[in-house]
């Protein structure tokens, strides 16, 4: 249990962090799980189009620190590489 003025003020602060980052790392799931979908269903033009729009929100996931760059990079890399693969 925090104790001290300073512990009690970072307990807050992360508390606050905690609830912005997750609510990000949500959005970013969510954005993700329209490219999964598009690519479930065999449509290329809206699984691009879905890839599209999830690239900058995992990038903003990296520069926010929610995501380590690499791992971005390894998601990307392999959802389009799914979308490329539809017929």
């Amino acid at each position: 249990m925090a104790n001290s003025p300073q512990s009690k003020k970072r307990a807050r602060q992360a508390d606050r962090r905690l609830a912005v980052n997750k609510a990000r790392r949500s959005r970013i799931r969510t954005f993700l799980k329209k490219v999964e979908e598009a690519i479930a269903s065999g449509d290329k033009s809206a699984a691009e189009t879905a890839l599209r729009t999830a690239q900058p929100e995992l990038m903003r996931g990296v520069t926010k620190g929610v995501y380590h760059k690499n791992t971005a990079s390894r998601k990307m890399s392999r959802l389009s590489s799914r979308v490329n693969a539809i017929a």
